[in-house]
């Protein structure tokens, strides 16, 4: 039998031929075979007939991503990419094969790359050189033990960043780029997309290498506690995922609406997909007795799903079916599985408002194509989540959640794609339509609320449309977070975090319900327990956004400014680097290097980080400038001005007379 091939190939774009050839060397000096065309191969026929077979037939597929690649829409290395995703479609999860290296600045906000590049890890070596530890990785991968996952599970290695502290182009997932820009005083934003992620959407968030959460002490899991997994998309083509996924979304919906029975949020459960984790892992990371599984496979109009519900414990079954029907049944389905859970775990299951439910499969289908793409949260795919919804809507004129969802997906997946006006402009026509068509849908009323909040500054409206959603759906775990956000919002500081904890045991390993806890603590001056929140939070994703500054300004507070200022330089996202270093470094009186980074973050962000900006000259104590950017902030409506009463970066500002008339212009609630 022929010995599998050790050898890497190197694919590149002809513009970075001389990165690929230094990148080359260093790997053929360590011994390592490298399959680089420029140097073996000929053009014709043959030269393409050798590339296929070499790619079929490599260890190694190392795709070199830069400035060239990302502007040509045309070329060979695309070809090769594509070859190279098919391979790795047919091989375990857990198996290493695609390594992609960034060679140059590019800031890995819209890559023009395969979809599969970004469930691995990304390096960043900068022109192909000063690649040792790079050359000892692939070493490891390519010895006969490796058991390296290229996925971004548990135990992945660490993100090489081997250039002079350059964050790496993987800077963050996916589901975290779209709130680069508007992260820092508008947390509550993020923390919604995080929250979203976990009710509607995927995440690509890592599972911690350790018991997680790592640095809080996971509750006693009770009898009456659940995950839901993510269901296998066993369908001939493998195109279904969307289905699968959706039902889990589904049924994570359906029984969080029994009060009786905690389950584990989405973005904590769907850690675990396409994974092969032991259930007794499973449970003792997400705090759960019971995990639900299953698998779903669809073929025209019919549809087959095989579900079981398992006891941590033991891996025992507590209960399993398969249902074998008509597309048309799928909510007659998600119903009896929901029906099945509960009984089996001696619960009773509650009468839900969830939302509308389409007499039209087809639309039903959209709407799940719709939450798919936008999980994703690039300007292409919130484009495509916005033409599904809106080919959910023309299939059936009528379906109020669609409308909704569609609103959705303007109000927090568009900033940074589009103008906020705009957007918002889009979300309310679609808001006030799901309402007129539907006006019992409590999703429709929070969405309403949370636009009025976080873009209108209406807070009487909000607090209208929050109040309408509670009552039309008292069950609906967005009635404790919403709880949560409004405590903070008036200084019910102990109440938000005695909230904001409940969040967090409902959704254990999703940095986003840490970072919304960190953020309540750090605000009520218990910086012990904010530290432990940050620490977990970077467990979780230290490449999410905020996730090193919130540790950073922890440091800063606890009279450590120098250990601070390490912790904001590893932070990913540059607008929040700069800016927080400048504070740092304000504070440690280095006032020349503090004004460059002031500088040059109001040069790049002055449009989409004005209220952040204005905390920093506050802190100065140069109310004028502060005053200047806070008013730009809120002519903007950024959602981060209405945290303004709780956040000590305006401390200064209390005493002058225009902090009294900017507060009395945003009409706070008290």
């Amino acid at each position: 039998m022929t010995e599998p091939s050790r050898a890497v190939f190197l694919s590149y774009a002809s513009e970075d031929a001389e990165a690929a050839q230094n990148l080359s060397n260093a790997l053929r000096a360590a011994g390592i075979e490298v399959w680089f065309d420029q140097s073996e191969l000929q053009g014709g026929d043959a030269w393409d007939a050798s590339i296929r077979r070499q790619i079929k037939s490599c260890a190694l597929f190392i795709p070199i991503i830069s400035r060239n690649t990302q502007v040509r829409d045309e070329g060979y290395f695309r070809l090769e990419w594509k070859l190279a995703v098919d391979r790795s479609h047919l091989m375990a999860a857990n198996h290493p094969f695609l390594v992609p290296v960034v060679i140059d600045d590019i800031s890995g906000r819209d890559e023009q790359v395969p979809d599969r590049f970004h469930d691995v890890h990304w390096t960043r070596l900068a022109s192909g050189s000063n690649a040792t530890e790079f050359v000892e990785r692939v070493r490891r991968l390519l010895s006969p033990d490796a058991a390296t996952p290229t996925r971004t599970t548990a135990g992945a290695p660490t993100l090489l960043t081997v250039s002079t502290g350059t964050p790496s182009t993987r800077s963050m997932p996916r589901a975290s780029r779209s709130f680069a820009l508007w992260i820092v005083g508008g947390l509550v934003i993020l923390a919604m997309g995080y929250f979203l992620a976990g009710r509607f959407l995927a995440s690509k968030h890592a599972v911690p290498t350790m018991e997680a959460p790592a640095k809080a002490a996971m509750p006693a899991a009770s009898d009456r506690s659940i995950a839901v997994l993510p269901f296998v998309d066993m369908s001939e083509k493998k195109d279904q995922e969307y289905f699968s996924d959706g039902l889990s979304e589904e049924l994570i919906n359906h029984l969080s609406h029994t009060p009786e029975l905690k389950v584990i949020a989405r973005t904590s459960s769907f850690q675990f997909k396409g994974r092969n984790e032991d259930v007794r892992t499973i449970g003792q990371r997400l705090g759960v007795a019971n995990l639900l599984e299953g698998s779903v496979r669809t073929s025209g109009k019919t549809f087959r799903v095989t579900a079981q519900l398992i006891k941590v414990s033991d891996g025992s079954h507590l209960w399993s079916q398969t249902f074998d029907r008509d597309m048309r049944d799928i909510f007659e389905v998600q119903d009896a599985i929901a029906t099945a859970v509960v009984t089996a775990l001696q619960a009773t299951l509650a009468t839900s408002s969830t939302g509308q439910r389409s007499a039209s499969p087809e639309a039903y289908k959209a709407l799940l194509r719709g939450r798919h793409f936008a999980q994703m949260r690039t300007k292409a795919d919130s484009a495509r989540a916005v033409a599904a919804y809106r080919e959910a809507i023309r299939l059936d004129p009528t379906y109020a959640l669609a409308f909704a969802e569609l609103a959705l997906t303007y109000t927090l997946w568009s900033p940074g794609w589009m103008p906020i006006r705009e957007a918002n402009a889009e979300a309310r026509a679609a808001i006030d339509q799901s309402l007129q068509l539907d006006p019992n849908l409590a999703l429709a009323h929070r969405i309403l609320g949370w636009m009025e909040q976080a873009y209108n500054y209406d807070f009487v409206t909000a607090e209208a449309a929050r109040k309408r959603a509670d009552e039309l759906d008292p069950a609906d775990p967005w009635v404790t977070y919403d709880a949560a956000y409004h405590a903070f919002l008036v200084g019910q500081l102990d109440e938000a975090i005695r909230l904001n904890r409940q969040l967090v045991d409902r959704n254990p390993l999703d940095a986003g319900a840490w970072m919304l806890l960190w953020q309540v603590l750090i605000r009520a001056n218990r910086l012990t327990e904010a530290e432990a929140a940050a620490r977990t939070l970077q467990d979780l994703n230290p490449r999410a956004v905020f996730a090193h500054a919130a540790l950073g300004l922890v440091l800063l507070y606890q009279n450590k400014p120098n250990e601070a200022l390490q912790e904001m330089g590893k932070e990913t996202e540059e607008g929040v680097r700069l800016l927080f270093s400048s504070q740092v470094l304000w504070e440690l009186g280095r006032r020349t290097e503090a004004d460059e980074l002031l500088a040059e973050a109001k040069a790049k962000y002055a449009d989409t980080m004005a209220f952040v900006i204005a905390g920093r000259y506050a802190i100065r104590n140069e109310k004028d400038e502060a005053f200047m950017w806070l008013d730009r902030a809120y002519e903007r409506r950024e959602p981060g001005v209405i945290e303004i009463r709780t956040d000590e970066a305006f401390r200064n500002l209390y005493e002058d007379p225009r902090w009294k008339a900017f507060l009395s212009k945003l009409k706070l609630p008290e």
